[in-house]
């Protein structure tokens, strides 16, 4: 059974990346990307709910995007301060932003490493400081029109890997009822609604690829009203896949608590679901998020203290 019922029931909020740079990746979002810094939240101990990854000890969440939380999907960067580098896999393959030409100028004279496709005049990918790829396009397929209108989201797609298609879809589209736009052998687009962030899966070359996962994994979090979320964990409970984390409420110092359910697609990207209520409360526009994260970037000694102790640990 479809979970999507009465029209337009998920909503797509943020994709999560493990950050082992702060500072560079702060001005890599800013200065390249022309991103802005929404809410920033600091942790004495590891999530239940394993946002900041298997990893004990301080961390810190960044909200990052191109506006509110409300009607934007953004980037959710966690740092956790003894780790300075995430083994990369195969799993992630990129963002998708809906650019103006202004946007690809800023990019293009930031100083940052960027790179134009052979034979595009609208096209300009740079990778931020843990080798994630963001590809900023004009393309129309990618174009949302008026930027400004409500729900409409100017990261406009998410790219992962899938090692059978088939599967990827079946789990998408008929256990979580997300709309199947696209498919052909080597792609399937998927979107939980019109005008919001759309996944893109990439078929993985070979006879019996693996999708690798490694340290650096991501998650896809969409919100849904609370009073859903045990249904999503039973109906996937009945289709025999993952629930990595069943229902509980997370709590952030200050600010509203959330119920999450976590769970994972055939290849393993996790992919959490938040009761949208409370979510809403939570995501508010901090006006003091870029000092905050400026500060505690300011105030971040774990570089020296870790070099007098042989250096950050890789993950």
């Amino acid at each position: 059974v479809a979970l999507t019922h009465a029209g337009n029931m998920i909503r797509a909020l943020h994709f999560v990346f493990k950050v082992g740079d702060r500072f560079r990746t702060a001005e890599f979002y800013r200065k390249v990307l022309g991103m802005r810094f929404l809410r920033h939240e600091e942790f004495t101990e590891g999530c239940a709910a394993a946002c900041n990854g298997p990893y004990q000890g301080r961390w810190s969440k960044s909200m990052v995007g191109y506006g509110p939380e409300d009607e934007h999907f953004v980037l959710e960067l966690t740092y956790n301060y003894g780790i300075g580098r995430y083994a990369a896999g195969n799993d992630f393959a990129g963002i998708v932003v809906s650019a103006t030409r202004a946007d690809l100028d800023r990019a293009l004279q930031s100083g940052w490493p960027t790179v134009i496709p052979e034979g595009a005049s609208d096209v300009v990918v740079v990778q931020s400081p843990d080798g994630h790829r963001f590809e900023l396009t004009m393309a129309s397929q990618y174009s949302i029109g008026d930027s400004s209108k409500a729900g409409q989201s100017r990261v406009a797609a998410v790219r992962l890997a899938s090692s059978n298609l088939d599967a990827t879809v079946t789990y998408w589209r008929d256990l979580l009822g997300f709309c199947l736009l696209e498919r052909d052998a080597a792609k399937a687009t998927l979107q939980p609604g019109a005008g919001q962030c759309r996944l893109e899966f990439f078929q993985l070359p070979g006879a019996n690829p693996t999708v690798e996962r490694a340290k650096a994994y991501g998650r896809v979090a969409f919100s849904c009203p609370a009073d859903a979320l045990p249904g999503i964990q039973a109906a996937s409970e009945r289709a025999g896949q993952k629930v990595l984390t069943p229902l509980l409420s997370l709590d952030t110092p200050g600010k509203a608590t959330v119920q999450v359910v976590i769970l994972a697609d055939p290849d393993g990207h996790e992919i959490c679901f938040v009761g949208d209520e409370a979510f809403r409360q939570l995501s508010q526009v901090d006006p003091k998020a870029d000092s905050l994260l400026d500060e505690a970037m300011a105030g971040d000694k774990s570089a020296e203290w870790f070099a007098k102790r042989g250096g950050k640990a890789d993950a």
